[in-house]
């Protein structure tokens, strides 16, 4: 099975689906992690222009741990437009490229704008794939079933699927310690340890399914995009 895996900023899909995508990795599927915006904002001190080749990197390093493709739309943070047409043809060509069997993406309702945009790109540029004439780059991609991941710490979002990451939870931290840019930031001006804050929300999660470490998600319950059989490890 082909997962493309569309999150907003570098380090979004570490946070929320890291081990899920790790441990599809692991039993055999192929696995594509892709950014919407480029991060360029995600610093007070470093430029953007810098902070953005750096937090690219950070993701392609990421993603190489666990064994993904790392893909870059490279739009501007606060400048995510899920009506924007060129924004949506990027995406759709990756789409048709990658053709995924699932995606996995951020859920609609989430803490800020360019998220909740990178959602409904998402939704918009799947849809946009499966149609032939929509953009003579690549052949189309029938629409495929969507899964959104859990929002930030897990706030107004209520998972209707779980996924044990318990053999996983190390490998999907790594992953994210690989973002030294933003979690050296978030320690030093936030006060906040960012790793141990995922490392929380996972256990959380496990401890509402009976695991040691879980990650959440919500199927896209639209018609065209539901399945008899269960996509998720």
């Amino acid at each position: 099975m082909n997962v493309l895996a569309i999150g907003c900023h570098p380090d979004d899909l570490e946070i929320a689906c890291f081990g899920t995508l790790s441990r599809m990795v692991k039993d055999g599927h192929k696995v594509f992690t892709c950014h919407i915006a480029n991060g360029n904002l995600g610093h007070a001190v470093i430029m953007p222009d810098e902070i953005r080749a750096i937090r690219t990197k950070e993701a392609e390093e990421a993603a190489r741990l666990i064994g993904s493709e790392s893909i870059n739309i490279d739009i501007g943070d606060m400048h995510v437009d899920s009506h924007n047409k060129d924004s949506i043809t990027k995406l759709a060509v990756v789409i048709r490229e990658t053709k995924p069997d699932l995606i996995i993406a951020h859920n609609p309702d989430d803490y800020m704008q360019d998220h909740m945009e990178s959602s409904h790109l998402a939704f918009n540029a799947s849809f946009a794939a499966s149609v032939a004439h929509y953009t003579n780059e690549g052949k189309a991609h029938p629409i495929c079933p969507i899964f959104y991941m859990d929002t930030l710490a897990g706030v107004n979002f209520v998972p209707t699927e779980y996924v044990d990451i318990s053999d996983y939870i190390e490998l999907k931290l790594n992953a994210l310690s690989c973002h030294r840019s933003q979690i050296d930031w978030m320690k030093e001006h936030d006060k906040i340890d960012f790793v141990d804050f995922v490392r929380t929300a996972s256990k959380g999660r496990g401890l509402q399914c009976n695991v040691t470490y879980a990650e959440g998600f919500r199927p896209a319950l639209y018609w065209g995009r539901l399945v008899t059989k269960r996509l998720l490890p």
